[in-house]
C-alpha cells in the first residue's frame, strides 16, 4: 500500500459521500435526534453517527484491511500499528446543530501514528482540502499554501477554546490575557477541521488546541504540513496527532506563538 494517491482519491469521495447526506440533515435540523455525550453542551446528533457510517462503509468497500478509528465509535484514541483511517464525520456538531456553516468532514490516513493523507470537507462552502504525504496541499484541486506574514502584530490567530465540560479554563485566559494584546485579532469558530484548513490555505495564521482528539487535528496537520507550514505539540515538540494538544502556524511565527503559550502554561 505505496500508492497514497489512490487513498486519496478514496478519501475524497467518502468525504464528499458523508458531506451530502449532512447537508440533507443541515437543511432539516428540527427533526434530528440529538444526545449528549459528557455534558449538556457535548452533543452528537443522528448525523453524527449517519455520516460516519457513510465513511466507515465507503473505505472499507475499497480497503477492507485498514482499521476503523471514528469519533462517533471509538473505543481507544491510541496509535494502532499498521494503517488506520482517523475519521470525524461532523467536526462542528455544535456550529452545524444550532445552524452555523462553519462544520466538515475530516478522513486521514495513518501508518503506524504517522499520518500520511488528510481530507478535510466543508461542505456549506463547497471547500475540499486534500493532501498526502511529499504530494503538497490543495483546495478543489488547486494548490494553496500558508500566508506569509512574519510579524505577530500583523498575524490573525485562531483557537480551540474550552466550554461548559472542558477543562483548562484559566489557562485559557491567560492565553488571550497573553496573546490579544499583541496580534492582529484572534477567532474560535468552533469546528477544528475548518480552523486548520484556514492555516493550510493562508487565511489564518496559527491555531492551537490543549485538548483535542486524533481524528479531530490529523487531517489538518498534513494540511498545514503539506502548504508549508509549521506542525508541533502546544509545547513546541515534536507533533504527535494521539497526544491530544497541536499548534499549526505558517512556520514564520512558530517560536513566537509557542514562546507565548508556553508563558500563559505558567502558573
Amino acid at each position: 500500500m505505496t500508492d497514497h494517491l489512490n487513498h486519496l482519491g478514496t478519501m475524497v469521495c467518502a468525504a464528499r459521500a458523508a458531506g451530502i447526506g449532512l447537508m440533507h440533515d443541515f437543511q432539516n435540523l428540527s427533526s434530528l435526534t440529538v444526545r449528549t455525550k459528557e455534558g449538556p453542551s457535548d452533543m452528537v446528533s443522528a448525523a453524527d453517527e449517519r455520516a460516519e457510517t457513510t465513511c466507515r462503509d465507503f473505505l472499507a468497500r475499497t480497503f477492507p484491511d485498514i482499521a476503523f478509528i471514528g469519533e462517533e465509535s471509538a473505543s481507544e484514541n491510541e496509535a494502532p500499528d499498521g494503517y488506520a483511517w482517523l475519521v470525524d464525520p461532523l467536526d462542528g456538531t455544535t456550529n452545524f446543530l444550532f445552524g452555523s456553516p462553519l462544520w466538515g468532514v475530516n478522513v486521514a490516513l495513518a501508518r503506524d501514528g504517522q499520518v500520511i493523507a488528510g481530507v478535510t470537507y466543508i461542505p456549506e462552502l463547497d471547500e475540499m482540502y486534500s493532501a498526502e504525504l511529499g504530494g503538497g496541499a490543495f483546495l478543489n484541486g488547486k494548490p494553496i499554501r500558508v500566508s506569509k506574514r512574519r510579524k505577530l502584530e500583523e498575524s490573525l490567530l485562531s483557537c480551540g477554546m474550552p466550554f461548559l465540560t472542558k477543562n483548562r479554563h484559566g489557562e485559557f485566559a491567560r492565553e488571550m490575557q497573553q496573546l490579544s494584546p499583541v496580534v492582529a485579532g484572534i477567532r474560535r469558530t468552533g469546528a477544528c477541521a475548518v480552523d486548520m484548513a484556514w492555516v493550510a490555505s493562508g487565511r489564518w495564521d496559527a491555531y492551537w488546541e490543549r485538548e483535542t482528539n486524533a481524528w479531530d487535528m490529523a487531517a489538518g496537520a498534513i494540511l498545514v504540513s503539506e502548504a508549508g507550514g509549521a506542525v508541533s505539540s502546544v509545547n513546541g515538540e515534536a507533533f504527535d496527532v494521539f497526544e491530544k494538544n497541536i499548534c499549526v502556524t505558517n512556520g514564520r511565527i512558530h517560536d513566537s506563538i509557542i514562546e507565548n503559550l508556553k508563558t500563559a502554561s505558567i502558573e
